[in-house]
């Protein structure tokens, strides 16, 4: 069957010579973006509660730009001015490109991994007597307090922010002939908004393996999936199979 219509259930694209406008010219496709899944911010006062006091910390450990968000949103609603000497540990050049929005980079500490966290393994081995605070969603990848805790880290987890199922029931009634997945919650907020769901000739596109465990479980059928040695990206992913479908 031929595709028409994708719907991505990620936020739309800030550029604007992205992967997916290219998709778009070459494929005359239409594509819509619609995030399944949000983040809110905890309030302070429950943060308070996680028995976390700011001042004891030497040294943040940032995974992601919503814990850079909320870490220093949380700071400013606790009064907490962030001394200069603090020590910023991030999983990737984007964390730590993205943290310029709230201090001079040049003149922070600030240490970078490659992609994984346990690309940071070298910098903590090399700071093991740091106080580290770790600013996080609700839900945590496995490995993240495993690697701080095999290294044997002086560490506490805070939940800064949490992530929540959207409201979709406005697209009820609206059908797509793909749908575009990119984590298991984004599976759950779909069977969450729509119980009955019935797949029938949706096509489903899922990105990394936590997502195709997630579909599999929830009994849909997987057509598109990435990233493989072919096609490492899901737009790569998409292009082949509608160059294929639509012939």
């Amino acid at each position: 069957m031929k595709v028409k219509t994708i719907l991505v259930s990620q936020p739309e694209p800030k550029m604007e010579n992205s992967p997916y406008s290219r998709l778009i010219d070459k494929e005359k496709v239409k594509v819509d973006f619609r995030p399944f899944i949000h983040v809110e911010g905890v309030p302070a006062k429950q943060v308070r509660e996680q028995k976390i006091d700011l001042s004891q910390f030497t040294a943040i450990i940032l995974t992601s730009r919503n814990s850079v968000d909320h870490f220093f949103r949380i700071a400013e609603e606790m009064r907490f001015k962030v001394p200069d000497s603090m020590k910023y540990f991030c999983q990737s050049e984007a964390v730590a490109y993205y943290l310029q929005k709230y201090v001079v980079y040049r003149k922070r500490k600030i240490y970078v991994g490659k992609r994984l966290f346990s690309d940071l393994t070298p910098m903590f081995k090399k700071y093991k007597d740091e106080k580290f605070l770790l600013p996080s969603s609700d839900v945590l990848k496995a490995d993240v307090p495993k690697v701080l805790d095999d290294l044997k880290l002086d560490w506490i987890r805070g939940v800064f922010y949490k992530t929540v199922i959207s409201d979709l029931s406005d697209l009820r009634n609206v059908y797509y002939d793909i749908l575009v997945f990119f984590s298991p919650s984004g599976i759950e907020s779909l069977l969450q908004n729509f119980p009955d769901f019935e797949q029938n000739n949706t096509r489903i596109a899922v990105f990394g393996n936590s997502t195709v465990k997630a579909a599999t479980t929830a009994g849909l059928r997987i057509d598109i999936q990435a990233p493989t040695p072919e096609t490492p990206s899901m737009t790569m992913a998409l292009q082949k199979y509608i160059s294929d479908a639509n012939k």
